[in-house]
């Protein structure tokens, strides 16, 4: 198209380049992903072959993509942390999400048999993103502190409901039951009627979500006549489980993080509102709008 007659048509495309300093996260969830889970006959409250095939699907994008340093995600939503002066795609939104999006999808249908040997994959599944711009490293820990705690909350919810649902109860009535309850009545609800310590009984992976991260490891690159080996080292995609990603006792802990993406305080205690408003910030065109999707092959040549 350049130096041609259409060369006009880039006059169309949205400026929407995220200015240096902020720094790009890309949140990726499940459109329709309930009702894909329930088609499936995924185990409830939470599957943990879904969960460990979005690990893997996210681990794929760390080692794909050297710009994202850091994923954190929880039941079928990733976030992406990219370097904070990566030039990726000249950091256009855009082309950012829509990049990240259709490479967790197309990873999510290719590994899908290696997590559900026994199940055919019966419809497409599909993903939404955008991108979460975060002004300093301060608003990046509070991002992360926010997600975290919505993955407190969902999976604590969803543990009493199902079991209540699973010993009796109609959804109705479950729902109505936990309706307005906090979470210290829902972890004695488990205790006393099923049984369950929430922190000791439910699995790392449900109860905190999973971080994607490199990690510098020594690897065997090969042997030398005498059989001695001979060791490099290597960064390697690691999935690992923390019960507060947003303390610096966890991230401060890896070197490559505070290079790449920066220092995080010891700990965030309250997460201000306003933060939480720009985090579910969604542009939207006018109603008068024509919307035209353009879409077109990332490195399909090579």
């Amino acid at each position: 198209m350049a130096n041609s007659k259409y060369e006009y048509v880039k006059s169309f495309e949205v400026e929407d380049e995220v200015m240096i300093p902020n720094i790009i996260v890309v949140h990726i969830d499940g459109r329709n992903f309930q009702k894909f889970s329930k088609f499936h006959e995924f185990e409830k409250p939470y599957d943990a072959r879904s969960l460990h095939l979005m690990n893997a699907c996210a681990t794929a994008l760390l080692e794909k993509f050297p710009d994202i340093s850091f994923a954190y995600g929880f039941s079928d939503e990733f976030s992406f942390v990219f370097k904070k002066e990566t030039n990726f795609y000249k950091r256009r939104a855009s082309k950012i999400y829509s990049i990240i999006v259709s490479f967790f999808t197309s990873v999510f249908v290719t590994k899908w048999k290696d997590f559900f040997p026994q199940m055919e994959l019966k419809a497409p599944p599909s993903f939404q993103s955008r991108v979460v711009c975060c002004a300093s490293i301060e608003v990046l820990q509070a991002y992360l502190a926010w997600r975290q705690n919505e993955c407190h909350i969902k999976n604590q919810y969803a543990t009493c409901f199902w079991e209540l649902v699973k010993c009796g109860k109609s959804e109705m009535d479950a729902t109505s039951l936990l309706k307005g309850s906090q979470k210290q009545e829902r972890n004695e609800l488990l205790f006393q009627q099923f049984g369950i310590n929430y922190k000791k009984d439910v699995r790392e992976i449900f109860r905190q979500g999973s971080c994607a991260l490199r990690k510098e490891v020594e690897c065997i690159e090969k042997y030398q006549e005498n059989g001695t080996p001979v060791k490099r080292k290597r960064w390697k995609v690691i999935i690992v489980h923390s019960e507060n990603i947003s303390a610096g006792s966890f991230w401060n802990h890896h070197q490559y993080l505070i290079e790449h993406v920066g220092l995080f305080v010891e700990c965030i205690k309250n997460i201000k509102p306003e933060y939480i408003k720009s985090f579910q910030y969604e542009g939207k065109l006018m109603p008068s709008t024509w919307i035209v999707v353009r879409i077109d092959g990332c490195h399909f040549h090579g």
